[in-house]
Order: structure tokens, then C-alpha cells, then sequence
């Protein structure tokens, strides 16, 4: 079936363009520069509901589609934050509210997502430790329960997204040992912490980008979390978190791609004004060359963004699309940028024109959510039928 592109997207683009303009590349590269978080940006995108689409009305939402949620940050990014505003969508509609949405309880549900819906609360999620990046099960972080009605969580996690902006953690820690599990997947379960609970302390890391939006290494020290703040089911957190990590990987491909529009944008003005040797740049076929191969490969990543996106709202245990498509508009968005900077020459090193900052910024998604490697791997796996590598 061919993709039809919604009617109803057309008034969302013109609301958010009309939105974004007055935070546009000179907005993030003020804030890149002072290392800001963007709180008006986030504040305007609360007010207007588009935090909560994909939230249910009953809760404050819009009740739309994650497809729709998607469009929406991708649309949003493309007004200048590019992948960066990506992470500030992952890290509360995304970890808080699908999380909850689709696994919190009746109490979470009325507590917490109407406040996601309209930005007067922020989440971060606490999942890559020191010893467990892209291996979850090899989790440390423990919780146990006291017999108050409350579990003692203890442990460290690292490179954790908008620590000192959020409201909540939404954490993962082993409840049961390895040993102990029926399988190597159970034993893990999720909660919602306070991030100001006793116990809890963080410190910046310094990075190479997005330096408007921080990372930190994240401290448990007999951290006491109500029973309540459960989500889902005990022991059973990798099948609860799935999900999350699936949106996750949409949302890095939606900002991935608005990253490279922003870069094909900057390159192609370029070349058709600067004058070299008594013609634009442009009309050299070095130049025009590779940013016409890009523009195809964005499309075709687009293309299979909103594929995943409709799988989700329509399968979501599927998780293939999304790995693809997550890979498809990282490595992109990469080559977008470093080709705008090949394509401004010096001036692509200069802070002046942007692209510097589009590359310095994006290059993190070939690493993060996943590593590139491991989407290789899954496809090589589980498409490909191939023998497990890992």
C-alpha cells in the first residue's frame, strides 16, 4: 500500500514552523554556545500541546498517532535544533510519557502524563551503566524491596540525557539476580524516581556536542522508591522497555533527518551564491553530485521512518523498521553534514554558518541509542537469518 501522506499534517507544519521561527540556527547556536538548555523552545511546544500528541486526551493529550508524533518531531527540529531537539522528545514524551501510556498504572497515568502533555514535567531515563552499555542484561543497578512497601535502589549509570532538567527518572535496576532468573531477559524492572530523592546524586560529563543539552553520571545510594512507582510488572522490565526503546529509535530518525534537511538546506544556498572562477559552485557536477545523492537517501529514510512508525502504532512488539530506520537517517544525517561542510569549504568551520554545529551534534547518533553496529547485527539476525554474532 502506498504512503499517503495525512491531511491533517499540513496545518501541523505551518503551527510548528510558525512556532519554531523564533528559535531558529541562530537560537541553537547561541545556546550551544553558553551550553543552555533551550527552555523557551520547550516551554512554546509544551503550551501548544505538541508534547502530548500521542498522549490520550483523557489525560491532557492530543490522542493522535505516533506516527503523527513523529511528524511532528521531526517538523519541529527542522526549525534549527535538528538531532538535538530530537533528545529533549525522547527523553520526556518519549521515556515518560509512552513509557507510562503504555505500561504505567490507572495512578501513573493520572499523576504523570498530563503534566508531559503540556511540559510542566520533564523525565529522563537511566539505563547505559559504566559495564553495561549496549548489553542491558549485564545491569547492575539493584532494587531491593525493604518490607515497607518500597524498594532500595542502589547502583551508577552514565551518559544519562537531561539529568538536571528533569522532574523524573525513569530507571531500570535488577530485581532479581541472573543467577536467580528464569531467563537471561527477566530480572530487570522499571520505576519512576524522583530525581530529587535522597540518595540520588549526578555530575556533568564533558562532550564533543550538543552542548545545550547535558549528560551525566547518575549516583544511587540507598535511593527509597514507593512500590507504586512500579512500572509494569517485577522482573519482567526488558518486555516493558522494548517498547520505549522502539519510539526511541523513531524519534532519533526523525531528528536525524531534520538534521540533514537543515544541512542540504545550508549547502545547496551556498552553491548557488558563491561565485567561483565566474559561476556558482553549484553548477559543478562535484557539487551538485553528492547533495542530489543525499537528498534520495533522505527521502528513502523518511520514507521508512513513517513505515516504522505506522508498525508501531499498528504492531509495536515489531521493533525492525525502527532499528532500520533509525540507521538509515543516522549515518545520513552524518554524510549530510560533512558534505556541507566539504561544500562550504572554510566557512563550514566556521560557527557563523552552522553546519560545524549540525555535525558536531549529529555524529552522536551513530553511536547512540544503539550503536550502528548492533542495528547491523539485528538485521543480520533476525532479516537475514543469519547466525547470532553477539
Amino acid at each position: 500500500m502506498e504512503f499517503q501522506r495525512p491531511d491533517h499534517w499540513r496545518p501541523i507544519e505551518d503551527s510548528i514552523n510558525a512556532l519554531s521561527e523564533p528559535y531558529g540556527l541562530d537560537y541553537w547556536r547561541e545556546k550551544d554556545d553558553r551550553h543552555e538548555f533551550p527552555t523557551e523552545l520547550w516551554h512554546a511546544l509544551g503550551d501548544q500541546g505538541w508534547l502530548g500528541v500521542s498522549i490520550p486526551s483523557e489525560y491532557g493529550g492530543e490522542g493522535m498517532s505516533f506516527l503523527d508524533a513523529v511528524f511532528v518531531v521531526e517538523t519541529a527540529c527542522r526549525g534549527g535544533g535538528g538531532s538535538t531537539l530530537s533528545q529533549l522528545f525522547m527523553a520526556t514524551p518519549v521515556f515518560g510519557g509512552e513509557t507510562i501510556r503504555r505500561h504505567g498504572s490507572d495512578e501513573l497515568k493520572r499523576t504523570l502524563l498530563p503534566g508531559i502533555a503540556d511540559g510542566s514535567v520533564d523525565f529522563c531515563m537511566a539505563l547505559t551503566e559504566p559495564d553495561a552499555g549496549s548489553d542491558t542484561f549485564a545491569t547492575t543497578t539493584s532494587a531491593v524491596k525493604n518490607g515497607n512497601g518500597s524498594y532500595v535502589v542502589n547502583g551508577q549509570k552514565v551518559w544519562i540525557t537531561a539529568v538536571p532538567e528533569a522532574d523524573y527518572i525513569l530507571t531500570i535496576a535488577r530485581t532479581t539476580r541472573p543467577g536467580d532468573a528464569p531467563r537471561r531477559s527477566q530480572g530487570l524492572s522499571l520505576f519512576v524516581i524522583d530525581r530529587d530523592s535522597p540518595g540520588i546524586t549526578h555530575a556533568p560529563l564533558p562532550k564533543v556536542g550538543t552542548h545545550c543539552i547535558s549528560a551525566s553520571s547518575v549516583y544511587f545510594d540507598d535511593v527509597e522508591v514507593p512500590e507504586d512507582r512500579l512500572i509494569g510488572e517485577p522482573d519482567m522490565g526488558w518486555r516493558h522497555l522494548v517498547d520505549t526503546l522502539n519510539t526511541e529509535r523513531l524519534v532519533t530518525a526523525a531528528g536525524c533527518l531534520a538534521t540533514a534537511d537543515l544541512a542540504l538546506k545550508i549547502a545547496t544556498q551556498y552553491a548557488s551564491e558563491r561565485i567561483v572562477f565566474g559561476r556558482p559552485i553549484g553548477s559543478n557536477q562535484g557539487i551538485q553530485f553528492p547533495l542530489a545523492e543525499l537528498k534520495m537517501r533522505v527521502e528513502a529514510a523518511r520514507v521508512l521512518t513513517y513505515k516504522a512508525a505506522w508498525e508501531y502504532d499498528n504492531d509495536p512488539g515489531s521493533g525492525t523498521a525502527a532499528n532500520m530506520a533509525k540507521y538509515l537517517a543516522a549515518e545520513v544525517a552524518c554524510d549530510a553534514a560533512d558534505r556541507a561542510i566539504q561544500t562550504l569549504g572554510g566557512y563550514g568551520l566556521s560557527v557563523e554558518y552552522h553546519v560545524e554545529r549540525l555535525w558536531r551534534d549529529c555524529r552522536l547518533f551513530r553511536v547512540a541509542p544503539v550503536a550502528n553496529e548492533l542495528i547491523l547485527s539485528f538485521v543480520a539476525q533476525h532479516v537475514l537469518g543469519l547466525p547470532r554474532s553477539y
